[in-house]
């Protein structure tokens, strides 16, 4: 049961994450101003990144 817990837990990070990269300029448009779109979108693709190798650091050591 904890290894099907810790399994959906990395599948969702790394979805959330790949989504993020995926999706950070169109998301950057509807939180920020204009001046901030591109650190923004910078932010969210690196965050994203980082959230989508989380993911699957879970997924591999379940």
């Amino acid at each position: 049961m904890k290894e099907i817990i810790f399994l959906i837990i990395g599948l969702a990070l790394a979805l959330i994450g790949v989504i993020l990269v995926y999706d950070a300029r169109s998301i950057s448009k509807k939180l920020f101003g204009f001046g901030d779109q591109n650190e923004a979108s910078a932010g969210l693709k690196i965050m994203g990144f980082f959230l989508a190798m989380i993911g699957t650091l879970f997924i591999y050591f379940r």
